[in-house]
């Protein structure tokens, strides 16, 4: 189970029967707003109300690794295109429709709704 705190902080609790077992994989020192698993399960999407998306992958058991940083509008979610992950798909509270490549963070595509979302 994968848990976010208000610190920014994600959380892995480990659970067995009536135990378990708590760590911290990341501290982004940001609000955690959503937290969005790759269809295939291998990474992580840690997106902040602040405008910010990290990619984590449990398997690696690292850092968190910042991905996009929007400073203009504030994003409302974002979720991975399928098949894979090497694409996300973003909203932004201005209603802006963002399409990125995960492995450096490119915006590919924009398209603005011309409406607050």
């Amino acid at each position: 189970l994968y848990f976010s705190a208000q610190e920014g902080i994600l959380l892995f609790y480990h659970v067995k029967g009536l135990r378990y077992e708590m760590k911290v994989c990341a501290d982004i020192k940001q609000p955690i707003s959503d937290l969005i698993f790759s269809p295939d399960y291998t990474v992580l999407l840690l997106v902040t109300d602040q405008g910010t998306v990290y990619s984590y992958k449990p398997a690696h058991g690292g850092e968190a690794v910042k991905l996009l940083d929007t400073c203009s509008s504030c994003f409302l979610a974002a979720d991975f295109l399928t098949p894979g992950n090497r694409y996300c798909v973003s909203v932004t509270i201005s209603g802006e429709v963002q399409v990125w490549f995960l492995e450096d963070g490119t915006c590919l595509s924009k398209l603005n709704l011309d409406i607050e979302v």
